[in-house]
């Protein structure tokens, strides 16, 4: 019994001395960092409930913006009759104006809040979502609504990239699949509650109810971010150290551990080298690139049958406009069903093949669990598309979107949560990258959708999807194969991870 004790307290120290060194202070060379590597004021050292607190209070803004993106289509043709709209084109802008600003926002707020920290940014973007949802509310013409849910977008999508820089500040690289999990699920699940709940506010309240809704909540879980939120970024909680103790100690020498402002030439080009991570990262990083493809392709495949299945079960199936949203059912229950797998999976996975690895943590040990959730997408497709070309009963079709939201989630939690544990420094410009492809692909891609059905019919339509997400598989296995190296060889790694 005591062999097997103290065998245990072996490994446990084994796993202590293998888990990440934090910098120290060392104020003979000038440099402050944290005290020791159980410093309080680190969040990884938080206690787990002002973690997972931490991480709930941005997840649950990260459902509500994603779900503003959508709660509007159900309500726009009565937003466009009231004003004598009758384009096409202006009523799709209605709806993806918000995701353009979902494209814009991130490219700045993201490295902002790396510059300034996460709490003074997310509370200043999501205001500006609220604010902006009062001029959609009292909106006086068609063209001031496009121009509104372009500015909330560019609010709303400052939750989206931040909070993947907020879980690589709390997280342990053991704990964040997990936490990405609770975190993915917002920009998922909302847009397909938004128009369920869009469709009953619209019919019930009228289609300004749907912004002053947004108004209410958003305002309400903003506040919220604004009293309880705390800054988590290291950078700044160091930086503002160093401030501290340049004036207690009158040691104007003293530099923070992370700053990296000595290797620029001046305080502008080292603001502007900040400003422009996400493009560094985005075409400089093989990595960051093709993972960032992938996603919006995935991701603009959802925004298309968002566009497109209210549609379809109103024309085949001859549903009411205000039940239309439950077609959204199946997509809902394999966000549930892949949220739950992939949460217990992810983390479990990792520490095996971390074990087998001597105990040496490795990003690429997220990549095996992608391939798997990947098979799912392709199914749908061709399941959800012939099922509607036959007009089998309902229920088929939207049992036929289960597994492409099952294997969404699957992709979406690997891919993302690999992308901060390569770049942990920039975690915020990392996934700002993805977050601009997949949300100009959500923007677009939904607008090829109607010409392509009506050329090619609802079968052979989602078959040629089926077919491209098929071929896309052979992404994450490449990278199973390949990843390490392109990583390594990044001109970004070394900084990132320091």
């Amino acid at each position: 019994m005591v062999i097997k004790q103290s065998k245990q307290e072996d490994a446990e120290k084994q796993q202590e001395t293998k888990r990440e060194v934090y910098p120290v202070t060392d104020l003979e060379k000038d440099i402050v960092a944290w005290e020791h590597q159980d410093d309080p004021l680190n969040p990884r050292n938080y206690p787990p409930l002002r973690k997972w607190f931490l991480l709930s209070l941005v997840s649950i803004i990260t459902l509500i913006s994603p779900l503003a993106s959508s709660i509007f289509a159900p309500a726009v043709a009565n937003a466009a009759q009231e004003f004598g709209v009758t384009s096409t084109v202006l009523k799709s802008l209605g709806v993806t104006a918000y995701l353009f600003g979902y494209g814009f926002g991130p490219l700045f707020l993201s490295p902002l809040s790396e510059i300034y920290g996460r709490r003074i940014i997310l509370s200043v973007a999501t205001s500006t979502f609220v604010l902006f949802q009062i001029g959609c509310a009292l909106a006086p013409n068609f063209d001031s609504i496009i121009v509104f849910r372009l500015l909330t977008g560019l609010g709303g999508s400052g939750c989206l990239t931040i909070g993947g820089g907020v879980v690589s500040d709390l997280f342990e690289p053991e704990q964040r699949g997990l936490a990405m999990a609770i975190f993915s699920a917002g920009p998922l699940f909302g847009p397909v509650l938004g128009p369920i709940c869009g469709g009953f506010i619209a019919q019930g309240a009228g289609w300004r109810w749907v912004f002053w809704v947004l108004v209410i909540v958003g305002g309400t879980f903003t506040l919220f971010v604004m009293i309880f939120n705390r800054e988590t970024n290291p950078v700044i909680i160091i930086q503002r150290k160093t401030d501290r103790l340049k004036k207690e100690l009158n040691r104007p020498d003293l530099r923070s551990y992370y700053d990296d402002s000595s290797k620029q030439k001046s305080k502008t080009a080292h603001f502007i080298h900040r400003l422009t991570t996400p493009f560094q990262l985005l075409f400089g990083s093989p990595i960051v690139a093709i993972v960032a493809i992938y996603i919006a392709v995935v991701y603009g495949c959802l925004y298309l049958l968002f566009t497109t299945v209210t549609e379809v079960f109103q024309n085949v199936y001859h549903w009411s406009e205000q039940i239309s949203g439950l077609s959204y059912i199946g997509l809902g229950m394999g966000f549930v069903a892949g949220q739950v797998t992939f949460g217990l999976l992810s983390d479990r996975v990792l520490v095996m093949l971390k074990a087998r690895n001597n105990d040496v943590f490795e990003p690429e040990m997220r990549l095996p669990l992608t391939i798997p959730f990947s098979f799912f997408v392709p199914i749908s497709f061709f399941w959800y598309g012939w099922s509607v070309q036959a007009q089998t009963h309902w229920i088929v079709p939207i049992i036929g979107l289960f597994p492409f939201a099952f294997g969404l989630i699957g992709i979406f939690g690997t891919l993302q949560t690999y992308v901060i544990d390569c770049f942990p420094r920039y975690a915020a410009s990392g996934i700002a990258a993805i977050t601009v492809t997949r949300s100009f692909a959500g923007a677009l891609l939904p607008l090829a959708g109607p010409p392509m059905y009506n050329a090619l019919g609802y079968g052979w339509g989602n078959s040629l999807l089926g077919f491209v997400t098929l071929a896309l598989i052979l992404m994450p296995i490449l990278f199973n194969r390949v990843g390490a190296s392109l990583r390594k060889a990044s001109p970004l790694q070394k900084d990132a991870t320091t």
